[in-house]
């Protein structure tokens, strides 16, 4: 889990972490999970950001948005 003393409680701050935790992640490895699993597995692993912990449905369609916007979804 990382520091999240840079973080705060918009979801711009969420989505830098998203994107950095998306890319980083090996997935490839685990291509039986769904785009669901992978994304909650990021939320877990973030679970102490600010915005996570005030809106986590928020957050899940922050990722979804994301993965969307960045062409990330494979």
């Amino acid at each position: 889990m990382q520091n999240h003393d840079n973080s705060y409680n918009n979801a711009d701050s969420f989505a830098i972490i998203f994107d950095e935790a998306w890319k980083r992640n090996d997935f490839n490895s685990k291509a039986e999970l769904t785009t669901e699993q992978k994304i909650n597995r990021i939320i877990e692993q973030h679970k102490d950001h600010p915005f996570i912990k005030s809106s986590p449905s928020q957050a899940i369609k922050v990722a979804k948005f994301r993965l969307r916007l960045l062409n990330l979804e494979k």
